[in-house]
């Protein structure tokens, strides 16, 4: 009998496996690996040594207006570390430098006061210009052009015209854009709604190549990165991190290149094989990132590249802020027919993109592979108008996950982390 402990909220749900119906268990290196060094260490040492880039400091030399993208409230960035050391370097050749910390929210809310001094500190908080991002203010937008596939290219006019232009960041497996980080910084961070929505289309979307922890040919990717150079986004800084939101690797540089290194580091510790299996069990890595349906949509996606077609996924995700959107519980609670849903994204034209449309698109596409019994604090009914099966614990689910095998000799592929790791089709 094998034990897993899989992440619940800020608790844990134990999962028990016969080691007959055991087929695989994916779980990451990460939280294993050791650095030599502290956060800071490591952050400073990058800073040092940039790749595909003069240091962060000669670039400041005779620079006025300079801009530094931050990610906002919903990224576990730990900037009370990185900041002050960026701002450092930028100051080491340049004190007098105007610099402006500009929050990259995408399409998310405002960060709050509380927000910025929680994740800057009282001295930044206090002593340096912060602008927070509203991808909808049109005054403070300005068009510099168009993506390759077409779309409109506005941005966030402070950025546009900076002098010099910084971003800083972390990277982890995503699960359209590949990885996070690095160009991501400018697309969907600093541009506006509308740029954004055509970036997410569903053709998109529905590229083989919009996967975890695919970058070549992935067409979300490759005009985020032109994004970042058609605004001239001149050096990053970013940082891998552990379960504690510790750097436990960092780079900085061209903002292609360094994040390039960046994504080769993570997934050589989170990259894993598929194991097929009947059942597939996963979570959403537990607090923060499990407190609604939409977020945890990302944790299936590593179900989905390893559960057997016509399989069960199951989904333990505490959800207790429940479905996470409108639009995207109601596109599921209209239309009860998933391959007339699926022909309707597709059918959508890229610039009628609708809001969460992509991660609407996503589960689409899960759920067409599998069922999925879905373990939360989340209300039956909410679960259900999602398509998917409740339960209150790991323990019920695999009690419907095996009667709706079938099946005596089946078998269960665990993955604790869902978001942790890069599951790799054979």
């Amino acid at each position: 009998m094998r034990e897993f402990q899989l992440p619940y909220g800020k608790s844990k749900q134990i999962l028990m496996v016969d080691d007959r119906h055991l087929a695989g268990a994916l779980q990451s290196g990460l939280h294993d690996y050791q650095p030599e060094k502290d956060g800071s260490a490591l952050v400073q040492e990058a800073l040092e040594n940039p790749i595909g880039s003069p240091r962060l400091c000669d670039l400041a030399v005779g620079k006025k207006k300079v801009v530094v993208i931050s990610s906002d409230h919903t990224r576990p960035v730990p900037s009370q570390i990185m900041m002050p050391l960026i701002l450092k370097e930028i100051r080491l050749k340049n004190p007098d430098a105007d610099i402006t910390i500009l929050v990259s929210t995408g399409l998310h809310r405002p960060t709050t006061r509380q927000e910025l001094l929680e994740r800057y500190g009282e001295e930044i908080f206090r002593n340096e210009k912060i602008v927070v991002h509203d991808c909808d203010d049109e005054e403070n937008l300005v068009s510099i052009g168009r993506l390759p596939s077409g779309g409109n290219l506005i941005v966030n006019r402070i950025a546009a015209f900076a002098d010099l232009l910084v971003g800083e960041g972390f990277i982890e497996p995503h699960f359209f854009a590949g990885f996070s980080g690095g160009r991501k910084s400018v697309l969907p961070g600093i541009a506006s709604r509308e740029t954004v929505m055509y970036n997410h289309n569903a053709n998109f979307i529905a590229s083989p190549y919009a996967r975890t922890g695919v970058l070549d040919g992935n067409p979300v990717h490759n005009d985020m990165l032109y994004a970042a150079r058609a605004i001239r986004l001149a050096f990053i800084v970013n940082v891998v991190i552990d379960a504690a939101h510790e750097p436990v690797y960092a780079v900085a540089g061209d903002c292609d290149l360094a994040h390039r290194a960046g994504t080769d580091f993570l997934a050589s510790k989170c990259r894993v094989d598929a194991v097929p299996a009947d059942i597939a069990v996963t979570t959403n890595g537990g607090y923060p990132l499990d407190q609604n349906i939409y977020q945890a949509v990302k944790g299936m996606t590593a179900a989905e590249a390893t559960v057997k077609k016509d399989g069960v996924i199951v989904m333990l995700s505490r959800a207790n802020d429940g479905d996470g959107g409108r639009s995207f519980h109601e596109t599921f609670k209209n239309e009860r027919n998933l391959q007339v849903m699926m022909n309707g994204f597709l059918e959508t034209l890229p610039e009628n993109t609708i809001i969460d449309q992509w991660q609407s698109q996503i589960l689409c596409r899960v759920l067409m592979k599998a069922k999925v019994i879905f373990v939360s604090d989340c209300d039956d009914r909410t679960v259900e108008e999602m398509h998917m099966i409740p339960a209150r614990n790991v323990e019920e689910a695999m009690e419907i996950a095996v009667a709706l095998t079938g099946k005596d000799d089946y078998t269960v592929t665990v993955i604790p982390d869902g978001v942790g790791v890069i599951v790799r089709n054979l």
